[in-house]
């Protein structure tokens, strides 16, 4: 959620693994128990972990983590062997190149370009949590990870749960077949609540409690636009079929001092105005102060209808080609579980699949809503690309 980090980069596998179909590479893999390895043991790596045996049949054998009471009780809960949980600042690497089939990546945004890279290079498919990046050499550093995946004939899979659910590929077939007729202008907005009170203590290391209040960290996180409005900002795309040419916008951060909520330095709310090719305007908001009102929502307008899409709501299309798709999508959970069993289904099959362009896109377009935000001023997606800056950040963690 906030803007102050940034990446790294990996290793190389060997030249015969290229050459060779990913079946043979992982052991006959359509007749054997496929063994990923985790990269992050935090809520959503727990979250996410159990998906694999439950609806694929595949094995959790590894753990990696910075965080040793994370990494602990994981282990247990996943039943790995002690001697495949690695801890530490190398531990991913360490992961990467041990025996597993494939890498599943749920660490902070920050380090995914570095974690993607080291997977990659040790010739293990990925699977990755969004976003993809905090800044705009995080983002090309994953677009080159996501060429050599697909150069090695290596998965490379973003955990986007919209794009997995059927009605919702129902809904942009609909809309790029013309139903709704030329898209003018698109309503996009974000509504939540904090995600998260401060996970601090008194007394606790400093690189500890900025890791665990990652969600609300701008380097760790890439601010609230990146790290979670992400998901609506994909929609926009994935339904307009482009990215934004500009942006302008503004935001801020409310004083949450003397509460629970207090950690962090991101911006709590979010206002921007995407222009997409062909004049097409979008209007973007977001905010996480309260719990009153929450919706998660992407509304296309054609002179012909429009398309009501909302994370976890109604998909539907209005007008003269009137379509109602779900009432209630469970795009969260079961989003995620259809990207589980698409990923392991492509290893058992030899048959990869890589969404890294889409995903970096999309990532793009929030991070040049931070900017334009930020600097409260018009920002082009040309200007973005040619950014370098890097956010950086030392936790210090004690090992």
């Amino acid at each position: 959620m906030e803007p102050n980090a940034e990446r790294r980069t990996f290793l190389t596998a060997s030249a015969s693994l290229v050459a060779l179909k990913p079946a043979l590479v992982f052991g006959s893999q359509a007749n054997s128990t496929i063994e990923v390895g985790l990269v992050g043991a935090g809520g959503r790596g727990n979250w996410i972990a159990p998906f694999f045996p439950e609806y694929t049949g595949a094995r959790v054998v590894a753990i990696a983590d910075v965080v040793r009471d994370h990494l602990d009780s994981t282990r247990a809960r996943l039943h790995v062997d002690p001697a495949r949980a690695y801890y530490g600042p190398d531990a991913y690497r360490e992961l990467a190149e041990s025996k597993v089939d494939a890498v599943v990546i749920e660490t902070p945004p920050y380090f995914h370009p570095e974690h993607a890279a080291a997977a990659v290079g040790a010739g293990k498919p990925v699977f990755l949590a969004k976003p993809v990046a905090v800044d705009v050499p995080g983002c090309k550093s994953i677009a080159d990870s996501g060429r050599k995946a697909a150069q090695k004939r290596l998965s490379f899979w973003v955990d986007f749960q919209t794009r997995a659910q059927a009605v919702f590929q129902e809904a942009a077939r609909r809309v790029h077949r013309g139903d709704i007729g030329k898209p003018a202008m698109a309503q996009v907005y974000y509504y939540a609540g904090r995600p998260s009170k401060n996970r601090g203590r008194p007394g606790m290391d400093p690189g500890l409690r900025q890791t665990l209040n990652f969600y609300m960290d701008r380097v760790l996180g890439g601010d609230i636009i990146v790290e979670q409005n992400i998901h609506v900002i994909d929609v926009a795309n994935w339904m307009l079929n482009s990215h934004p040419v500009q942006a302008h916008g503004a935001g801020g951060r409310t004083d949450w001092s003397g509460t629970d909520y207090d950690a962090g330095d991101a911006f709590d709310h979010f206002t921007v105005n995407y222009w997409y090719p062909n004049e097409v305007h979008v209007s973007f908001s977001s905010n996480q102060l309260t719990r009153s009102f929450g919706d998660l929502c992407v509304r296309c307008f054609g002179i012909k209808g429009a398309a009501d899409l909302h994370y976890g709501g109604l998909v539907r299309i209005v007008g003269e080609h009137a379509w109602l798709g779900a009432e209630k999508d469970d795009t969260f959970r079961q989003g995620a579980i259809e990207n589980v069993k698409a990923f392991i289904a492509s290893i058992r099959s030899g048959k990869p699949i890589n969404n890294a362009d889409v995903s970096v896109e999309s990532n793009l377009t929030a991070i040049l809503g931070r900017m334009a935000a930020y600097q409260q001023r018009m920002v082009t997606w040309d200007e973005m690309m040619r950014s370098t800056e890097r956010y950086e950040v030392n936790l210090k963690l004690a090992w």
